[in-house]
């Protein structure tokens, strides 16, 4: 936890300081006056040890101050007077504590913050559960769509929720890598968080604070300890999308951190052992990345653990519609409109398209037609395939000058990789200066 102790005493706050930091996951900040308190609160401490009388400020505004810029932050107040009508006032005004400056006060502050730590624990319990609770059991692993590709999914994902194996999935982008890992995940026996991230939109030079976490000091702008992704992941699933693009040297320590299942944060020598699943995804096929000498094979084989290849929206037949109707019953349900259908045009218009963009395409295409639509029967002409995805198939039928056709081809793949400029040049085989001088003269845009 992160601790300010407001104290003028410059003795008495290092006592407390002193007894605080005996429990070595608290960090504590020391603050002399009011001012320079006030400024830190942008930090958003977890517990704040607060001096009733400073010599700038009071206890009183300095605690309304705290609650009303940080409410789950927990005040408690140190005070030497014993006036309880002031106690019982600041307890109702948001203090969780009032203690008095005796023989007794290391042993009370110890105590309550004991009771913080259980408290904003078991807040965190509950905060995972409702999720669970709001997840709906039969997404877990009736996934929509009776194509065979998919039912062999819903049979892999079965398989896999009874042991703690690693499970690796690929697909195009779009096609719901996502939803195939929250689904493992809420139906395993792991009941901790569920933690997803996006290795590509990490810089590379802060992805091992971002995945082990830093002590405070560590680094220039590390002025806070912070855990990582797999320390807030502890008992749960960390989700690692995208690991193809992760770089060489990390890499390695990633390797080593799931060979040994502890990691260590960045500026500490102690490691800190996790239990969880992990669950990676990627559009690349990794086993061309090792050939080429790009991911380590021996990462490979330990991450590779259970595959599950999803299929393109273009080939799953018939679950085009399948997946429109429940995308637009959802919209109307969560917009309060009324309950649209297909026709039989529209529904023929979705088949026929081939969805770069996939199941995600999908789903912005239906909740823009179910706007357009003056009525409750959606009409092939409210489907508007270009403005949902750019599809190069429309590009041909344009008449573009070849630098207008270059900028539309360039803006596609922008948009089809969420506008990562790396991504868009590697498949397009292009430079990154390329599209950076493209965006520069407002040819595309990010």
């Amino acid at each position: 936890m992160l601790v300010y102790i407001v104290e003028d005493d410059k003795w008495y706050a290092e006592f407390l300081r002193h007894h605080v930091e005996m429990n070595p996951e608290n960090q504590v900040e020391i603050f002399d006056n009011g001012k320079s308190y006030e400024k830190a609160l942008v930090h958003k401490p977890d517990v704040v040890c607060l001096d009733f009388n400073l010599p700038d400020d009071t206890g009183e505004r300095l605690l309304k101050l705290t609650k009303a810029s940080n409410p789950n932050s927990e005040v408690v107040i140190i005070s030497g007077q014993e006036d309880i009508k002031v106690a019982i006032e600041l307890m109702n005004l948001g203090a969780y504590d009032y203690i008095l400056k005796d023989d007794e006060t290391s042993t009370r502050i110890w105590s309550t913050l004991v009771k913080i730590k259980e408290k904003s624990e078991l807040l965190s319990e509950v905060k995972e559960l409702r999720k669970e609770i709001k997840f709906d059991l039969k997404k877990k692993i009736d996934f929509i769509g009776d194509s065979p590709g998919i039912k062999k999914i819903a049979e892999l994902v079965k398989k896999a929720v009874k042991t703690d194996i690693t499970v690796s999935i690929t697909g195009e982008t779009g096609t719901g890598k996502e939803v195939v890992a929250k689904s493992i995940h809420y139906e395993s026996h792991y009941k901790g968080k569920f933690v997803a991230v996006n290795v590509a939109a990490i810089p590379s030079e802060l992805i091992e604070s971002e995945l082990f976490g830093h002590e405070k000091g560590a680094f220039t702008g590390a002025n806070v300890t912070r855990i990582g992704k797999f320390e807030e992941a502890k008992n749960g699933t960390l989700f690692l999308d995208e690991i193809g693009e992760m770089d060489a040297s990390m890499q390695a320590k990633l390797l080593r951190v799931l060979q040994e299942r502890e990691v260590t944060r960045v500026g500490s020598n102690k490691p800190i052992k996790v239990n969880l699943r992990v669950v990676t995804a990627t559009h690349k096929n990794l086993a061309d990345e090792v050939h080429e000498g790009r991911f380590r094979q021996d990462l490979y084989f330990r991450l590779i653990g259970m595959p599950i290849d999803i299929p393109p929206l273009r080939d799953r037949g018939n679950d085009v519609i399948l997946l429109s109707r429940k995308f637009i019953s959802n919209f109307c349900q969560e917009n309060q409109v009324e309950k649209k259908m297909l026709s039989k045009e529209a529904e023929r218009k979705l088949l026929a398209h081939q969805y770069p963009g996939n199941v995600r395409e999908l789903k912005a295409l239906l909740e823009l037609a179910v706007v357009m639509s003056d009525t409750n029967i959606i009409n092939d002409s409210d489907i508007n395939l270009y403005a949902s995805s750019q599809s190069l198939d429309v590009l041909l039928t344009e008449n573009l000058s070849l630098k207008e056709f270059n900028a539309k081809i360039v803006q596609y793949y922008l948009d089809k990789y969420d506008k990562n400029v790396i991504k868009a040049a590697n498949a397009l085989s292009v430079g990154k200066s390329t599209v950076y001088r493209m965006i520069k003269n407002g040819e595309v845009t990010l």
